[in-house]
């Protein structure tokens, strides 16, 4: 498993959203980028960490910023989820586990859960911030928030 550090450029990707749009990394060159990888839809946790993101977002799009989300979850499961919460952001369907896999983003609880981590990203493309944290969701939201701050 690779990891990505800081400094370094958002790997190639190619995954579909709720909408089953396909998005690439080139899509989201140019501005900063909020990246959070959640374990599951419609968990306790994920669930409040996804609705701090909503509640959030003219914040986070007043910085420049775009929030997306990333779990294995389908395209279909990700659009209830989006619609059920009103989320205005989008999430991709990591199935395979392969942008996981390239982030290195570690399991916990002995590798039963996939993990909870947050990589932002400034216009250029490069890593400026990484918080980890899986039972502390909603802390991924004010770690953003301070880093895309103190990048503007």
């Amino acid at each position: 498993m690779s990891k990505i550090s800081l400094g370094d450029s958002l790997p190639a990707f190619r995954l579909q959203d709720q909408d089953g749009q396909w998005l690439t990394e080139q899509d989201f060159l140019g501005q900063a980028l909020v990246l959070y990888f959640y374990p599951k839809d419609d968990t306790p946790g994920c669930t409040a960490e996804a609705c701090a993101f909503r509640d959030q977002f003219e914040v986070f799009s007043d910085l420049g910023a775009k929030v997306v989300g990333v779990s294995a979850d389908g395209p279909e499961k990700h659009k209830k989820f989006a619609s059920k919460h009103r989320l205005p952001f989008r999430l991709l369907s990591d199935s395979k586990k392969e942008l996981r896999k390239k982030f290195g983003v570690p399991g916990s609880l002995f590798g039963l859960l996939p993990g909870r981590v947050t990589y932002i990203f400034n216009a250029e493309g490069k890593l400026i911030h990484e918080f980890s944290s899986q039972f502390n969701a909603v802390q991924h939201i004010e770690e953003a928030l301070d880093s895309l701050k103190k990048e503007a």
